[in-house]
């Protein structure tokens, strides 16, 4: 397989990974490591150790709130032993020669616009929206994206710009290459199948789809407001035990794919599906657990979850929200850790308060709230952070 297997964790983090990574004699130390954006460093792993990597062990050994996910890199992650030599790779030379019979000279401009890294499933790579930009590619068209695919040891090629604005999140994905774009991703033991050009797959969520696995859910009846593919409903199923999960979903393709992955990993005898507007719901007081899994926030979600609660026992609810810290500034010296730790904060005590006072109108009792957890799953733009609350309700 083309391409070096990196575990992209974040630039704070990094030495607490690569530590951990050599003592597992995981890490390759031929290579090394990459700067792949402003808060992300690429680590390049052993191919031979790939396989027995275990990211839930892994992100419990090193870091509680590191984010961590295995991507394949064609950057120049260069040689130790040839430090500051630029090498080519596979994928560069073949596109230098698709370029050369067309009588186009290879620049330092193309180069900069080959992927750094992308999302694998299976046969099929995602590239994202920051390569292949030039117009040049677009000349050349299906030989240029064959040369790619072979380059990058693929049989089908799409590339990903941005999320539309249909309502339903939906991804804007072009098929560069390639027949059909079912793909099928495993995750933590977990198989998810899905449309790349209808659905989304958040890779970035990686550490929150392991905390949840990590719940014991044993016995409990689980609600999941915001399903899409099964991003959170399987992992509460297959790994931490849910007896039931009322997963609610409105877009049709997700759907689709959600029923598929549900039998899949079979667990579809513990699910029942909810096609359509969750706040239409008709369903309350059964939940010991409603997980509110959108972002830039569930606030919409908030009445219907109150209205789930179990009345006699409560439960908890794992509430998304992307949480914006101010900068600090040279006056009060905050540092930007700080900052954010502030906002996090007052940002959990504001929704525990608007909770409280939603179960009370909803039961006309007043109920008592306890922020349990704040998980930080991942920077979302600068300043910016996709933040979750675990936050227990209990009637009185």
């Amino acid at each position: 397989m083309d391409g070096v297997p990196c575990l992209r964790v974040s630039q704070c983090h990094a030495q607490q990974f690569r530590r951990c990574l050599q003592s597992k004699g995981a890490l390759d130390l031929t290579l090394s490591l990459l700067k792949d954006s402003d808060e992300t460093v690429l680590l390049p792993i052993s191919a031979s150790c790939l396989p027995q990597l275990d990211l839930l062990s892994l992100r419990a050994t090193v870091v509680s709130d590191g984010a961590c996910e295995v991507v394949w890199s064609q950057s120049h992650l260069q040689s130790k032993t040839k430090r500051g030599r630029t090498s080519g790779n596979k994928l560069e030379k073949i596109l230098q020669e698709v370029l050369e019979s067309h009588g186009v000279g290879w620049t330092e401009e193309l180069r900069g616009d080959l992927p750094r890294s992308f999302q694998r499933h299976g046969d099929l790579l995602l590239l994202g929206d920051n390569c292949f930009s030039l117009p040049l590619w677009k000349k050349m068209d299906q030989q240029i994206w064959s040369a790619v695919a072979r380059g990058l040891g693929a049989k089908r090629l799409a590339k990903t710009s941005r999320i539309s604005t249909d309502g339903f999140r939906s991804p804007v994905v072009t098929m560069l290459f390639g027949e059909h774009s079912w793909v099928k991703h495993v995750d933590n033991r977990i198989s998810y199948e899905f449309d790349v050009t209808r659905c989304m797959f958040s890779a970035g969520n990686i550490t929150e789809k392991l905390r949840v696995a990590g719940f014991d859910c044993r016995g409990e009846t689980v609600v999941d407001l915001y399903a899409g593919i099964g991003y959170f409903t399987l992992p509460y199923l297959v790994h931490a035990g849910a007896s039931r999960v009322h997963a609610c979903e409105w877009n049709p393709d997700a759907v689709q794919a959600l029923q598929n992955n549900l039998e899949a990993n079979g667990v579809s005898d513990r699910c029942t599906v909810h096609h359509g507007d969750n706040r239409q719901l008709q369903l309350c007081d059964i939940a010991d657990r409603v997980n509110l899994g959108l972002i830039p926030s569930s606030e919409d979600g908030w009445p219907v979850a109150c209205r789930l609660l179990r009345r006699t026992t409560g439960g908890v609810l794992h509430i998304h929200q992307n949480v914006t810290s101010a900068i600090g500034d040279a006056t009060h010296r905050t540092s930007g850790k700080k900052a954010a730790g502030e906002a996090w904060q007052a940002w959990a005590d504001d929704t525990a308060d608007r909770i409280a006072s939603l179960l009370e109108d909803t039961t006309g009792a007043r109920w008592i709230t306890n922020n349990r957890h704040i998980e930080h799953v991942k920077s979302y733009a600068p300043h910016v952070h996709h933040m979750v609350l675990d936050l227990e309700c209990r009637p009185p």
